[in-house]
């Protein structure tokens, strides 16, 4: 058996495909198991994809680079868990594109940011960050409060992510721009067909305190105050992967 090691060492060619060969035996044994599954990410009640509004505050989001500097993802350990809250489930980024999770963290993780803080104190601490935490080293966006958002194109973002897999339906693509108006409008009389299409769990109410106008400030905030939202962690319970 030794004998036949030192050919392998001196057989540089040889020992190159005897390499490949074991890796791809390794290989197979990993891939071919996930062709008999329809999906390896858990199904998880209370998971929506995102509102017309709240996918252009990701986008925002994006634009801004705020995940420079801020993850989504919450690890399993007991000093995440602990500050942040449950760790995070695949499943919670079923429908992003690109996903967030990230592990810079010159500001906190935002996985579970929604709720936490009004909204009066998002807006607050976006303007001008370091009146809300003095040792803070964000930079402050207060022209989103002024750049008014434009929904019109954003049946067509919503029609590029159904095709690559997202559940949008084409009502929810017809509707989209209606939709975004009505989520920052409590008597709007679009609401309804918004809860309709998304489910109850959408905040709906004026995000940036200005009812004039949809501003990227509104679209935003709703954004941040997803997040974390839409799994009920004190019920939480895998339903598991989609078997055949």
């Amino acid at each position: 058996m030794l004998r036949k090691h030192v050919i392998l060492e001196r057989n540089s060619i040889l020992f190159v495909i005897f390499l490949i060969g074991v890796a791809s035996l390794g290989g197979l044994f990993e891939i071919v198991p996930l062709f008999t599954i329809d999906s390896t990410v858990e199904k998880v009640r209370g998971m929506r994809p995102y509102t017309p509004l709240e996918l252009a505050g990701r986008e925002i989001y994006i634009r801004e680079g705020c995940y420079a500097c801020h993850s989504q993802m919450i690890r399993s350990l007991r000093d995440d868990v602990e500050r942040y809250g449950h760790y995070s489930l695949a499943a919670e980024s079923i429908y992003d594109h690109p996903f967030l999770w990230g592990s810079k963290r010159t500001g906190p993780d935002l996985a579970r940011i929604g709720g936490k803080y009004s909204d009066a104190w998002h807006v607050a601490h976006l303007v001008a960050p370091r009146e809300i935490v003095p040792e803070s080293v964000m930079p402050g966006y207060p022209f989103l409060a002024e750049r008014p958002l434009r929904p019109d194109q954003l049946g067509l973002h919503l029609a590029a992510l159904q095709r690559v897999g997202v559940p949008y339906s084409d009502e929810m693509i017809e509707f989209a721009a209606r939709d975004a108006r009505a989520q920052v409008d409590e008597d709007s009389g679009d609401a309804e067909g918004l809860l309709e299409r998304y489910g109850e769990n959408v905040n709906i109410r004026n995000f940036d305190g200005n009812a004039d106008r949809l501003s990227e400030m509104d679209a935003l905030v709703s954004y941040l105050q997803m997040l974390g939202t839409l799994v009920d962690f004190q019920d939480y319970k895998a339903e598991g992967p989609n078997l055949r």
